[in-house]
């Protein structure tokens, strides 16, 4: 009984060590934010990228992202951009339409309201970034698995 007790502790300590990265390790700031457009008069999908404080037209609007954050791999995938949409009006002057916070996770909740398009954020990335290795569990340790040496 005494046996199970210790090899509970060290598997215990052992996931403890695996698990002490930190909780909120704070959001990656992507230079590229990555969006989605629907013409709702032609029903055409169209997806997009904006590099963070430049300008890109969509139909009629002018998006603008100004900030993109992704979180790391290890916690709770949360992508979110602070966002700028103006209308091109017939007389040549811009109306701000939206600006604020779109959830990549919830497209609906924050949504852009016009008459003929819809905008909505689906992620944010890093072309200088190498990808995150995924995060897999140790192999066994059972001697099944280890090749036996010739002496």
């Amino acid at each position: 009984m005494m046996s199970r007790l210790a090899n509970f502790g060290v598997f215990a300590a052992a996931t403890l060590s695996f698990c002490a990265a930190p909780l909120h390790a704070g959001p990656i700031q992507n230079p590229v934010a990555i969006f989605a457009g629907l013409d709702k008069i032609t029903g055409v999908i169209t997806t997009f990228e904006i590099e963070i404080d430049k300008t890109k037209r969509f139909g009629a609007l002018n998006v603008s992202p100004r900030i993109c954050n992704t979180r790391p791999a290890i916690e709770e995938p949360k992508t979110t951009a602070f966002v700028e949409i103006d209308e091109n009006l017939l007389d040549g002057n811009l109306k701000r339409i939206f600006t604020g916070w779109m959830l990549a996770q919830s497209p609906g909740l924050n949504a852009v309201e016009h008459p003929v398009y819809d905008v909505w954020l689906t992620g944010c990335r890093d072309p200088n970034r190498k990808p995150e290795p995924e995060l897999v569990p140790p192999a066994s340790t059972g001697n099944a698995d280890i090749p036996k040496q010739a002496n």
